[in-house]
């Protein structure tokens, strides 16, 4: 086994048996490292900071409890389709981490390749070197901690890695993360892989008043078993203290504050000190211990981080601000370091703080060359920023300079180096502030009031602990709003956060918008639903718009123009609960609701033209329904109508009206193009791609798709009607690629698509040998997708097989060509055999079987008429067939008689010459 490691930027990374995808600056988008056990940790140096032994990388505590969790995820694991994923979440301190990891090391004994992969941009940098993640004979196991703060673009990155699909062996994907609001948009994102997807809540551990099989409660028997563990660790593991009596409240149905008793518990007694009885308490007794080691160091001279050079110099009020600042921003590179502690004004030498930091928080991993590593775990340091910003009555001391500090790490969100950080910073801050209320509206809400964009750039999972806050307003949730992209058009790495709020201020919306505009609110609303994936939430926001304009009574409206504008706004709702019920599969009962609209619609144009345009998007709507529903003829009328009315409005209003023009245009070349009118298919699709092209001059991010779509539309069109189309297939080639490199799941079958169309016009056009490489990577790339997602990719991949047959037929490999299109015809014969709708698909690829064979001759004559058999057979079976077909069983028939003629198979030459259909009619045409 070999690889292959590349070095961006002076910095090299690889791996074995997975894929790498980087940014074009060279950073990972993500890290992929094979699971390891925790290290090995001296026992003075937990004891030097005892907050230390609360981080799960050391597992200090041995795992106890979980018994239930633990089965369901074994069973999971075991059990099911070949690929999997599962969202775990409970909020922070619940121990999902420690389970995790505690099924990791089950499963690596077990036989199981476990990786882990982390975050690349914003995060650290990874170090150097590469990783044989070749997989494991029983399975690979791929473990995300923090999913709900990846941006859903760089999961669908991670999701497509080759690591998950190695043939026949199972592939699970575990998703940690602190709620579940993200999951709906990431489960519409797996669907096309055909995954198994399930989530698991873990729950507060239980106080004792539940029912329970063991001697004391989950809660005692956690205490017990981690008072033990760190009693060993502080050397006195026959140590034995009392169960608080604090352990059967509220807050204690994390794991996290169960072992922080535990903890406190030892050290106060070692100490010769009285724990504190509540929570609050414990958690500033553990941050009390931190400062002291702060002055321990910088109260011994002798202290060397370097024997040979330097000392400890930072003095503890430089040290508290540097750790305030290291929980904001995260672990970060060197050079990034020196210039966030220059900014804070310590009056020392950045390097030499950042030196004295690492020796109280060394790096996570000594491999990775980063600084400002935060306290750990992650609820500590969000208590620590809380009780360091001034406002709370906890006997822990506040600081003047947090406010400050804060507010200079994220006002300048725009810069994007602070971009990297703000994510985290705010959504520390908000999960801080669910537990501490001085830190909402005296820090946290005043500083996104002056500068709410800052939310935003934060992004989704920082949106949605802000819609959590109870206390936070309606009106600076409108001012962070204010900022969102608009609603009309998706973008996956915010919507589940912006759905979020939209949720959380649907209420206060709808108190303002009055009983006429409170359809405008919740047709928004629907669609922020339904861009974060949550479809049957956004069914039923849409479903409960059109029934609450239909319960209006038109006789309490004041004014006619009253009544004409809840027509309205009922249309559009009926045009948008048909969009949501053709995307959960409901077409026929999506087609009466587009239908309704349409009706109202031509009623209202017809007495006032400005609802001429929101008729010609219902009518965009219901084409493309009638086109899912095979109905070629009546999408080709519905669309010809729309493209009228769009090109009549676009004449007057070109920017509003064009991208729907354009639109409609390559929907009608869809429609033509099925409907035996190739010339007109290639018109269309031309005038709507002038429109693109424009568009995308001034919007590229916009329009690309669309345009590299109609592009691949064109070219197979122009292949129709005999006219060159290589360029065109080779610029939507090119754009596919482009898009491919950014969102390989949604577009790589595309530019497989592209390719083999592609092969065919390279093919007539003389270019051969740049044909076959076509014709082999769309194959290359269908192929692999279908043995990933078969149901999903099949059907793609036998018309890629197709057109190489074609390529390989045309340079005078018969034989491969053969081969080939056997292969496809298999594909065909069990899709059909599953759907009968793809019967006709299955008869066109008889018909090239045929005609291969059909000029191979000899001993293929005779396949070829039992193919020709099945085809029939196929055709027969339906009333009509497309005319494309009728027109290729014809001609494969005469040819496969005339080749028996020439070959003395007179008699079987004239069964069939007898048998021919008769010439197609114009109303053949029509059909």
């Amino acid at each position: 086994m070999t690889q292959s490691v590349r070095a961006e930027n002076g910095f090299a990374y690889g791996v074995v048996g997975a894929d790498i995808h980087v940014f074009g600056d060279g950073i990972p988008v993500y890290l992929l490292q094979r699971w390891r056990p925790p290290p090995a940790a001296d026992d003075s140096f937990l004891r030097e900071v005892p907050s230390r032994m609360l981080n799960a990388r050391f597992a200090v505590v041995e795992f106890t409890g979980r018994t239930a969790e633990l089965a369901a995820l074994r069973r999971w694991r075991d059990e099911g389709p070949r690929l999997a994923v599962r969202w775990l979440h409970a909020p922070g301190g619940q121990g999902k981490t420690r389970l995790a990891d505690h099924l990791a090391r089950e499963s690596a004994d077990d036989g199981w390749q476990v990786v882990t992969a982390t975050h690349g941009p914003g995060s650290v940098i990874p170090p150097p070197g590469s990783q044989d993640l070749g997989a494991a004979a029983d399975g690979t196991m791929l473990v995300v901690d923090y999913a709900d703060r990846w941006p859903l673009s760089h999961l669908l990155w991670l999701f497509s890695n080759a690591l998950l699909y190695q043939p026949e062996v199972p592939a699970r994907i575990l998703l940690l993360a602190r709620g579940d609001d993200t999951w709906p948009a990431v489960r519409a994102s797996v669907a096309n892989l055909q995954a198994g997807t399930s989530t698991q809540f873990l729950p507060p551990l239980s106080d004792g008043t539940q029912e329970w099989e063991g001697d004391g409660s989950p809660r005692t028997e956690m205490f017990a078993v981690a008072h033990d563990s760190f009693a060993a660790r502080y050397g006195v593991p026959s140590l034995r203290v009392e169960t608080p009596a604090a352990l059967a409240g509220d807050d204690f149905g994390l794991t996290l504050s169960v072992h922080l008793a535990a903890l406190v518990a030892v050290d106060a007694h070692v100490a010769g000190r009285r724990p504190p009885p509540d929570l609050a308490g414990l958690t500033c007794y553990l941050l009390d211990r931190e400062h002291l080691h702060w002055a321990r160091l910088h109260g011994e001279g002798g202290h060397e981080i370097d024997p040979a050079a330097r000392t400890f110099t930072t003095p503890p009020d430089a040290m508290n601000r540097t750790v305030f600042t290291a929980a904001l921003t995260g672990p970060m590179a060197p050079a990034q370091g020196l210039d966030v502690v220059a900014g804070l004004d310590l009056k020392l030498p950045a390097h030499r703080v950042l030196a004295d930091h690492a020796v109280c928080y060394p790096p996570a991993d000594p491999a990775q060359e980063t600084v400002l590593e935060p306290l750990y775990p992650d609820r500590l340091s969000e208590d620590f920023l809380a009780l360091t910003l001034p406002g709370h009555h906890a006997e822990y001391p506040a600081q003047p300079w947090a406010r400050t500090t804060v507010g200079t790490l994220l006002t300048g969100a725009t810069d994007p180096a602070t971009l990297l950080w703000a994510p985290r910073a705010v959504t520390y801050l908000a999960s801080a502030a669910q537990r501490w209320p001085h830190v909402g509206p005296q820090h946290l809400y005043p500083l996104l009031a002056a500068a709410p964009h800052v939310a935003v750039a934060a992004g989704s999972a920082a949106l949605t602990m802000l819609a959590r806050l109870d206390n936070i307003t309606a009106e600076l949730l409108e001012a962070i709003a204010a900022h969102f992209p608009p609603f009309q058009l998706p973008h996956p790495d915010l919507d589940p956060g912006v759905a979020a709020v939209s949720t959380r201020l649907l209420p206060h919306r709808l108190s303002r918008a009055g009983h006429l505009n409170a359809g405008v609110v919740r047709h928004q609303h629907s669609v922020r639903l339904y861009h974060a994936g949550q479809l049957e939430e956004s069914l039923a926001a849409a479903e409960e718009n059109v029934r609450e304009y239909r319960a209006l009574d038109r006789n309490e409206l004041r004014h006619p123009a009253e009544a004409e504008l809840v027509e309205r706004n009922l249309s559009i709702a009926l045009t948008a609960y048909g969009e949501r019920l053709s995307a959960v599969g409901r077409r026929a009962d999506a087609l009466s609701a587009t239908e309704e609209s349409i009706r109202i619609l031509r009623e209202l144009a017809g007495r006032d033209d400005q609802y001429q345009s929101d008729l010609a998007s219902a009518l965009l709507n219901r084409g493309r329904d009638l086109c899912k529903a095979d109905r070629w003829v009546d999408a080709t009328v519905t669309t010809q109508e729309c493209v009228a009315l769009f090109r009549e409005l676009a004449a007057g209003d070109p920017v509003t009206h064009e991208p729907d023009l354009s639109a409609s245009l390559v929907a009608l070349g869809l429609c033509l193009g099925a409907t035996a009118t190739p010339e007109a298919s290639v018109a269309a699709l031309q005038e709507g791609i002038v429109i693109l092209r424009r568009l995308s001059q001034t919007n590229a991010a916009a329009h690309t798709k669309a345009l590299a779509e109609a592009l691949s539309n064109l070219a197979k069109a122009l292949w129709r009607i005999g006219e060159p189309g290589v360029s065109v297939a080779q610029e939507a080639e090119a754009l596919f690629r482009r898009l491919a490199a950014v969102h390989p799941v949604s577009y790589e079958s595309k530019l497989a698509n592209v390719l083999a169309g592609s092969a065919v016009h390279l093919l007539y056009a003389g270019q051969g040998a740049e044909a076959l490489s076509a014709a082999h990577e769309s194959v290359s790339i269908l192929r692999r997708l279908a043995d990933r997602q078969p149901q999903t990719h099949a059907d793609k991949l036998a018309e890629a097989l197709a057109s190489l047959s074609i390529v390989l037929r045309a340079i005078g490999r018969g034989n491969d060509a053969l081969a080939v299109t056997d292969e496809a015809v298999a594909i065909r014969r069990r899709m059909a055999e599953a759907d009968p709708g793809f019967e006709a698909r299955l008869a066109l690829m008889l018909l090239l079987a045929v005609n291969l064979r059909a000029e191979a001759g000899g001993s293929r004559l005779e396949e070829a008429v039992v193919l020709l058999a099945e085809a029939g057979t196929v055709i027969e079976r339906h009333d009509t067939m497309p005319a494309q077909l009728s027109k290729g069983y014809r001609e494969a028939r005469a040819l496969l008689a005339d080749r028996l003629t020439a070959e003395g198979h007179r008699a079987t030459a004239h069964d069939l010459h007898r048998t021919l259909p008769r010439p197609p009619t114009a109303e053949d045409a029509r059909m």
